[in-house]
């Protein structure tokens, strides 16, 4: 027997339909190219992937994900603790080399998708095998050849489709639980194929196991019993509508049962004990954790014993699967565990029980309302207390704070709430795809139509499309590339995208060839791979209720419901087989010419996905961590905004040891009390930050909002900053109020601050240069540009006055937290970082002051703009959106400072930097781009300014014609470029350059277009 080698159960045999598998020749042949290929079939996918891979880390949670797993820290909730364990065992292949520690851990994604395309294959070839009339001595050579190409067809078309390959290529959860995805799969198809057999049951019980090792990944995988239990169904039983429903019920409270009962309830129901135990009978830390788990052993004990003394078989391995999936979970131990350490990356800090289950369930990330709940333009009428929340203190778990939820009335709720989110920005997003309006209750159609016309029709048919029609290009919101579309209505880069992918329908209509053939043949199986296809995509669209606006695509979430529909794309090699047998009639001639036909598929996917999946050479995200930490001074404090200024200065500190003087903050986090505490600490060669604030004054939801609430004696004169944060540390009656329902809040008394400096400090510990002594004045004063102060503005605030400018304070960007604390005039560019001053900036219409000295030694000798210059190179949206225009828009900063010193040279010799490491080829030129004529001409490089000019024209024209005819989500593209074409335009006329009339009636013409 040909066995596939896993551990768990001994050998397997595959593919056979019985249970004895027949000794005929035809089958033994069968069983052995079934084998030989799959692996062939997985290595061949796997060699693409590692040519493709990527070197480093990439944008988005990868560079969290590598350096949680390099040092066994905790990320994001709910964690992955499995992939990180395995993650660190790859890490350990870098053999010391830092630099290769990420590829270590990209290959892990690339031998689990690898492991995917093996058992799809597998998959395919037994169901496959339940469509033409075998006969007991096995599949004839025709046969053979078909199921073999069936398999191969739907495994390598997988392989190849867009969103899997994104992710097989990167450090991210999603490949490892489409593996485990089909290796489930494949599991339940193995017990159908042995079933009734007792021996049979083995497969369930691996099953078991699998799902429970899955739940340490991700839970997509859950959403595949459904589907299983259908199979289990209609194996044993004569299926009838009842049957049929009630087997769905049961496969949706399993999943209930794991996701609720199992992964937060068994932790929720400990931590009561623990409470119980330590506050009522004076035990000590963890009693109620070791007493529950050791109830919980002897229940599953008894159980079994008593299962087996009574004859109850499905009971027994009810309660053995439950131990599997128990074992599985177990990895999640890891976390608190981890915790406990104080890791540098801790989110959370889930490092007792109770701590742990708030982890677990996500509650920092709130929820959405998915049944029933309210609508956007619902006010909550009251806040009711839904449970404490506790912290150990002094032996005990003591009452620290509460759990509140909203409540609204009931005519502000409705079945499937899909308009509920309240954000002004959402709501003019939701007004792209409903006709509904501020202040109006939506109706229930409008709902519906929200959820058919953007939740499904965007946010999943789109991205279906994009895996087995066509993609358009990468700009967010891109569209299904249609054979008939012609690529001369697509202007540049548009249309010289990389992600621009035709594939001529052939994988979709393939694979409906294949639906319709499989329930014509075998329509039971056709129904579970159905109902695989419907929980792994449509069900996941209702449970996730996606808002109007996300940062980023999110197809990678159904990259199973594409796994579905790819067994369809195997057994369309058999459809199409049996169409061609109607006029050919020698059976291998027909399989051949099947099979060649079908193998295009893959092959189209391959050709037109190479370029833009290929990311060997792409170290956008570790450059812009390197160049941002490079920007500030030793020992300094950055503030970051989110997760692509974040992610990658973790994997470059964590990981590669780059920088780790620096304490990075991560401005919403700071309105987090756990976030708050581990900043007073220690991390790496970073030393605690200082605050005048105890974690008292900032503990749970102490000083979570101040309002501002005028006081005569300060409103108009100001408050010292220092004199601000003693009052609230002494909790001083002068800053505080009464709330209606007899809390007392702290408030803002004044949006006039106050910071008294001493200018030889600052001189002497270099925070400013010299050239900038008299703009130092004995007190920093502003404005805050906010009706409130949100926990993360206090500690900002904090920081300043507690720091006495010991250690240099910076802010990644100018974002909205700079604007909302009014400091805009002490920010001062060093590169990519501003830094905060206190010296006022003298011209008020600048973002920042430039530092020329210290950009110029950044961006001219220590950034690095790796692979800009390869025409090849596939650049990708993030980077040409954002990163980009923000190097662009440094090197014109500090061409313009030296321009408005008279230093021209330096100027040009920057501009001339930017031009060569920054090229269209590589990140094709914006709106943002426009900044750069002036400088250009000013410096004496006029002929590179028409030329720019002449580009961005033309660019921007063609453009703003094409998102004329695109839908309205596009109206950030055509505001962008049409706010582009107008600065160009004033840009060429403050330049003198011939083309201002010309640019100034195309300005017009579109905005007259846009206006109307």
């Amino acid at each position: 027997m040909v066995g596939l080698g896993l551990p768990f159960f001994g050998i397997f045999r595959e593919n056979s339909p019985k249970t004895e598998i027949p000794a005929s020749p035809a089958w033994q042949s069968f069983i052995r190219w079934n084998t030989i290929l799959g692996w062939v079939v997985a290595l061949a996918a796997l060699t693409v992937y590692v040519l493709t891979l990527e070197p480093s880390t990439s944008f988005w949670d990868t560079g969290e994900f590598i350096a949680a797993a390099y040092k066994l820290q905790v990320p994001h909730p709910p964690g992955a603790p499995l992939f990180l364990l395995l993650g660190r065992l790859f890490t350990l292949l870098s053999l010391g080399d830092v630099t290769r520690v990420a590829w270590c851990m990209n290959l892990l994604s690339a031998l689990c998708s690898a492991g995917t395309v093996l058992f799809l294959f597998w998959s395919i070839t037994l169901l496959g095998q339940r469509l033409p009339s075998l006969s007991f001595q096995g599949p004839s050579r025709a046969q053979r050849i078909l199921l073999l190409a069936s398999g191969t067809v739907g495994a390598l078309g997988f392989a190849f489709t867009d969103s899997f390959w994104f992710s097989a290529v990167e450090a991210e959860v999603y490949a490892m639980s489409s593996f485990f995805t089909a290796i489930v799969v494949w599991a339940a198809l193995k017990w159908q194929a042995e079933a009734p057999a007792p021996a049979a049951n083995r497969w369930l019980l691996f099953l078991a196991y699998l799902v429970g090792l899955s739940i340490g990944v991700h839970l997509l995988n859950l959403v595949a019993i459904p589907a299983i239990a259908l199979l289990v169904y209609l194996h044993l039983y004569s299926p009838t509508k009842k049957g049929i429903a009630f087997t769905l019920l049961i496969g949706a409270a399993i999943v209930l049962l794991v996701m609720e009962g199992m992964i937060t309830g068994l932790p929720s129901v400990a931590g009561s004990f623990e409470v119980f135990l330590v506050n009522n009978l004076g035990l000590p830390y963890g009693s109620g954790a070791v007493l529950f788990l050791c109830l919980l052993v002897a229940g599953i004990i008894y159980g079994l014993r008593w299962a087996k003394q009574h004859q109850k078989p499905v009971l027994h391995t009810s309660l053995v699967a439950l131990v599997l999936v128990l074992i599985g979970y177990s990895s999640y131990l890891m976390v608190p565990i981890r915790s406990g350490f104080n890791t540098p990356i801790d989110e959370n800090n889930p490092e007792n029980l109770l701590s742990f289950v708030s982890y677990l369930k996500r509650e920092q990330y709130g929820s959405r309302p998915l049944l029933y709940g309210p609508q956007f333009n619902a006010q909550a009428q009251s806040y009711d207390k839904t449970g404490p929340i506790y912290a150990p203190q002094n032996g005990k778990y003591a009452v620290v704070d509460s759990k509140f939820e909203q409540v609204y009335d009931a005519q502000d709720k409705t079945l499937l709430p899909r308009l509920y989110s309240p954000e002004p920005a959402h709501l003019r997003a939701y007004q792209h795809w409903v006709n509904v309006k501020e202040g109006q209750k939506p109706t229930f159609g409008q709902n519906l139509s929200f959820l058919w016309n953007y939740q499904l029709g965007h946010m999943y048919w789109r991205y279906f499309g994009w895996n087995f029609v066509g993609r358009e290009h990468d700009t967010q919101h891109a569209g299904v590339l249609w054979p008939w579309e012609q690529q001369h209505d697509v202007p540049a880069p548009l249309s010289t995208s990389k992600a621009r992918n035709q594939f001529f329908l052939l994988p979709l209509l393939l694979g409906v060839f294949g639906l319709f053939f499989q329930f014509k043949r075998k329509n039971t199986d056709a129904w579970v791979v159905l109902l695989l296809f419907f929980f792994t995509g449509v069900a996941i669209v209702l449970y996730l209720n996606q808002p109007p606006v996300e940062p980023r695509e999110r197809d990678y979430t159904f990259a199973g419901s594409y796994y579905a529909f790819s067994i369809w794309m195997g057994l369309g090699v058999l459809a199409l087989a049996d169409i061609v047998k109607r006029f050919i009639k020698s059976e291998t001639a027909t399989a051949g010419l099947a099979t060649l036909v079908a193998l295009s598929v893959p092959g189209i996917l391959l050709a037109q996905g190479w370029n833009d999946h290929d990311r060997s050479g792409r170290s956008h995200a570790l450059d812009s961590a390197k160049n941002l930490l490079s920007s500030v001074a030793p020992n300094a404090i950055l503030f970051t905004n989110g997760d692509n200024d974040t992610f990658p200065l973790w994997y470059a500190q964590e990981v590669e040891g780059f920088r780790t003087d620096v304490r990075v903050l991560v401005l919403p986090y700071l309105n987090t009390d756990w976030y708050i505490e581990q900043l007073k600490k220690p991390m790496n060669a970073s030393a605690p930050v200082s605050t005048t604030l105890q974690m008292a004054q900032y503990a749970f939801s102490n000083n979570n909002y101040l309002p501002y609430v005028p006081n005569p004696s300060v409103q108009d004169s100001g408050m010292d900053v220092r004199q601000y944060l003693n009052l609230l540390q002494s909790q001083h009656p002068a800053l505080q109020v009464q709330t209606q329902d007899g809390r007392t809040l702290n408030v803002l008394p004044t949006k006039k601050l106050l910071l008294s400096v001493n200018p030889a400090e600052v001189l002497k510990n270099q925070t400013i240069s010299p050239e900038r002594a008299s703009q130092v004045a004995p007190s920093m004063n502003w404005s805050l540009q906010t009706e409130a102060l949100e926990k993360k503005h206090l500690v900002i605030l904090d920081i300043l006055a507690s720091n006495n400018w010991q250690r240099p304070i910076y802010f990644s960007t100018a974002g909205s937290e700079t604007t909302e604390m009014g400091l805009q005039p002490f920010l001062q560019l060093e590169g990519l970082a501003l830094r905060v001053v206190p010296a006022r900036n003298p011209d008020t219409q600048a973002t920042a002051y430039v530092d020329r000295e210290r950009t110029y030694l950044r961006l001219m000798q220590q950034f690095r703009f790796t692979g800009l210059q390869n025409t090849d190179h596939a650049y990708e949206e993030n980077f040409t959106t954002q990163l980009a225009p923000m190097y662009r828009t440094a090197f014109v900063d500090l061409a313009t400072a030296y321009l408005q010193n008279g230093q021209t040279e330096k100027a040009r010799a920057v501009l001339q930097k930017c031009l060569a490491d920054l090229p269209d080829q590589g990140a094709p030129h914006n709106f943002e781009s426009a900044s750069l004529v002036l400088p250009l001409a000013k410096a004496g490089m006029t002929k590179q300014a028409q030329q720019l000019t002449n580009l961005l024209s033309h660019r921007f024209d063609q453009q703003l014609i094409y998102y004329s005819t695109q839908p309205a989500y596009f109206d950030r593209e055509r505001q962008l470029n049409l706010y582009g074409l107008q600065n160009l335009t004033q840009a060429a006329y403050a330049a003198g350059l011939p083309q201002a009339p010309q640019l100034e009636r195309l300005f017009k013409k579109h905005y007259r277009l846009i206006s109307n």
